[in-house]
């Protein structure tokens, strides 16, 4: 894709649409804020206020020109707010060539540890999981019954500037939390970006990814790590039972699976710059102690 005269609109510019942008300068992008007025973001996006039921004015005009649309709303208890508020506006774009959805790994549900790839059942054990799901499903419809181009994206944690385990660590908040047999994947927003990107240039409408680097592993090791590269002790190891956790916190436990990432290699030619959280940590390790 020649990425000049793109337009790429984000409901929901955040983490994942601001590197996009910066790593694309060529890719015009502008997207949604929940602030009531809409401005400018620190990098210069323009921003457009959208509250759920609400819409947003003259979206028709501003979004003329729009050829790529990210989804990043998670839904709510009522659903998809974006589905539900924009999509009979979206459906009518005159030139949109593609819709990405980002859903989560959490539609998998527990694994106990084992593989998944994008042919596994979805079985959310939660209900954001449940949630997703159903949000998929509406996504996905439009494709099927109106041929709207969606993409859906399933993703683990995601890391990267001032959002890691150095920050948490330099802050005080990490925790190493050990239950036997846990692992989570993860995917630097960088690599995110880039997954994408490639997804925009080689569209398969319909098509599902996961969406994770090449090494699953124990949160409590990515911390040990993060704190030998600070050149710190690491926090004590908590046994999971006795850990003092929110209700939110906690339920990150309930699953525990190693997310395949062959389709994204295989079908988008992806190849990870931070193939673990090691060089993921270690490149951002500069920036986060202001060298």
């Amino acid at each position: 894709m020649n990425n000049r005269g793109k337009h790429l609109f984000c409901f929901g510019l955040g983490f994942t649409g601001r590197q996009i942008a910066a790593d694309h300068p060529a890719l015009r992008v502008s997207g949604t804020s929940r602030s009531p007025a809409g401005k400018a973001t620190a990098d210069g996006l323009p921003l457009y206020p959208f509250q759920r039921d609400a819409g947003i004015d003259g979206f028709a005009d501003l979004a003329a020109d729009v050829t790529h649309i990210l989804l990043s709303i998670p839904p709510d208890a009522e659903g998809d707010p974006v589905f539900d508020t924009m999509v009979e506006e979206i459906l009518r774009l005159p030139k949109l060539e593609w819709v990405g959805y980002l859903s989560t790994t959490g539609v998998y549900g527990n694994l106990d540890g084992g593989w998944v790839d994008e042919t596994s059942p979805c079985n959310p054990s939660g209900v954001r999981g449940l949630r997703r799901m159903r949000a998929e499903q509406a996504w996905r419809g439009l494709y099927e019954k109106s041929g709207l181009p969606v993409h859906i994206f399933r993703l683990p944690g995601i890391y990267g500037p001032g959002r890691n385990q150095l920050v948490s660590l330099k802050a005080g908040k990490a925790r190493r939390i050990n239950k036997p047999g846990q692992v989570f994947s993860r995917i630097h927003v960088a690599d995110l970006a880039a997954i994408l990107v490639a997804s925009m240039n080689r569209p398969n409408s319909g098509a599902v990814y996961n969406v994770a680097d090449d090494e699953p592993a124990p949160p409590q090791d990515v911390v040990a790590y993060a704190a030998d590269l600070l050149k710190m002790p690491p926090p004590p190891l908590i046994d999971f039972d006795a850990a003092d956790l929110t209700p939110m916190a906690r339920s990150f436990y309930d699953d525990s699976k190693r997310i395949s990432n062959v389709k994204i290699k295989s079908e988008l030619g992806i190849s990870l710059q931070y193939p673990t959280y090691r060089e993921g940590l270690a490149a951002l390790l500069p920036a986060e102690m202001g060298i």
